[in-house]
């Protein structure tokens, strides 16, 4: 896994997210208005290690991602599987599209699965030794989780409630299980602080996601298939239903079942991503493992523990998660598989050409006065990181957790906006022309081919006073 991940590491650039981390990062805070601290100050660290290298950028995915591997085996042999059922589960996590795709970028989405993965492998291990140490360090992990993602918490609500319903109750009993839970709120604190002065915007976010699917009742109902599919098809799909039935027929381990089929609801009906539940995948896959080569499953479960089975699941999944093939030879050929998301890599510095040559064609006395802002999130972060060696000044956006890096400056009173014509800009500026378009020449990659550019001039009030008006959280 690692070695496919390190081979296709750098290809086709930067993901949108790893650009807005990048920009994020250059910002450090306690907080982010879509997100707590940590992979910003990750990408800033990785970035001054090695700046503008994406492949290096990428390092700590493929570690966070291999370590899963290893610490779903881990879970398998914490559950009484010798050194065939450990295999059969972390091949079962290498071969899922989910985990290939995130180890391929630096995200939330890599990093809370990760930290959730440790967290039930702490749990598992406690439940063999009854070790209470083992709760103390997951409260440690959950303080970590807590500056990735505030997801965490959800799966420690429902997993105590179904632990006081079903069982081990004891385990709600144990003082360092409570210690642990003192440290993961005192390592949120900073962040939490930030979010209470900032008006509490992770809310906001929360309700941005969800709106993003207009149909509620069909985005929940597809929810679980989603999940599903991001699993892996073929052995990841098959082990994941296989060991939740497992889990919900073992009386020891039927909470955690029962968690994994309350959080599925849980995030389907609150509209969340469908990767939320894809940290408790590898527990799922170390059950399953652990039965298959006990022989206890039924033979027409077995055909999966075979290789041709999971090198089928891995033809599937690379090609679809990873870009193995080059650019150019997807641009040449239509028919092939297109990684998924890959169009978000794509077309960021040709934008920022687009961009810098319209900003350059205005008179030199405009264009002191001229600030860049941008609709989305993501093409902020481009011209931030391309930006400068174009000759372009600090952009801005109102949008997602951008809003909160940088406010217009009083010195400008004209901005040049790429996006969709602006409703803000029609009701705050006397002008608003259309002065470009960006034409990359690649195949509409996503955000960066067939943007409108335009001048606004003649703002009502000074831009300072008209940034609120530019906020706006949904993509």
């Amino acid at each position: 896994m690692a070695a496919v991940l390190l081979l296709v590491n750098g290809r086709y650039g930067y993901f949108g997210d790893e650009l807005y981390f990048l920009a994020a990062g250059r910002h450090l805070d306690w907080g982010y208005a879509d997100q707590p601290p940590a992979l910003p100050l990750l990408a800033h660290l990785m970035d001054l290690l090695a700046p503008g290298s994406v492949w290096a950028l990428r390092l700590p995915a493929v570690l966070a991602v291999v370590a899963s591997a290893v610490l779903t085996a881990l879970i398998a042999r914490e559950l009484g599987g010798g050194t065939r059922a450990q295999v059969l589960a972390a091949g079962a996590f290498a071969v899922s599209m989910q985990f290939l795709g995130s180890g391929h970028y630096l995200a939330t989405s890599t990093m809370d699965p990760f930290l959730w993965t440790v967290v039930l492998w702490l749990l598992v291990r406690w439940l063999r030794t009854r070790s209470d140490g083992l709760l103390l360090w997951a409260g440690v992990v959950t303080g970590l989780a807590l500056n990735v993602k505030f997801l965490i918490p959800a799966f420690w609500v429902v997993a105590l409630l179904f632990a006081a319903w079903l069982g081990p109750r004891e385990l709600l009993t144990r003082p360092k299980l409570w210690l642990g839970a003192g440290v993961a709120v005192l390592a949120a604190v900073p962040t939490v602080l930030w979010q209470a002065a900032n008006g509490w915007p992770q809310l906001e976010m929360g309700e941005a996601i969800g709106d993003e699917n207009p149909d509620k009742v069909a985005a929940a109902l597809a929810y679980p298939v989603l999940a599903l599919a991001s699993a892996g098809l073929v052995v990841g799909v098959v082990l994941v239903l296989y060991g939740l039935w497992r889990l919900l027929r073992t009386p020891s381990l039927r909470f955690l079942g029962w968690t994994l089929l309350a959080l599925t609801v849980l995030f389907a009906v609150a509209g969340g991503r469908f990767y939320y539940v894809a940290g408790l995948f590898p527990l799922c896959w170390a059950v399953a493992a652990v039965h298959l080569e006990a022989g206890r499953a039924r033979r027409w479960w077995r055909w999966l523990a075979t290789w041709p089975v999971y090198a089928l699941s891995a033809v599937i999944a690379v090609p679809l998660t990873l870009p193995v093939l080059p650019a150019h030879v997807l641009d040449a050929n239509p028919g092939l598989p297109r990684p998924l998301f890959t169009s978000a890599e794509r077309g960021w510095p040709e934008f920022a050409d687009a961009v810098a040559a319209v900003h350059r064609s205005l008179p030199p006395e405009q264009r002191a006065r001229t600030a860049i802002v941008t609709q989305v999130y993501w093409q902020a972060s481009a011209l931030d990181h391309y930006g400068p060696e174009r000759g372009l000044p600090e952009p801005y956006s109102g949008n997602r957790g951008y809003w909160t890096l940088a406010t217009l400056p009083a010195s400008a009173d004209t901005v040049l906006y790429v996006g969709a014509d602006s409703p803000v800009l029609r009701a705050h500026f006397a002008r608003v022309d259309q002065v470009g378009v960006v034409d990359t020449g690649l195949p509409a990659p996503m955000f960066t081919q067939g943007v409108p550019i335009w001048l606004a001039t003649g703002p009502s009030a000074p831009l300072p006073q008209l940034w609120p008006s530019f906020r706006d959280l949904r993509l």
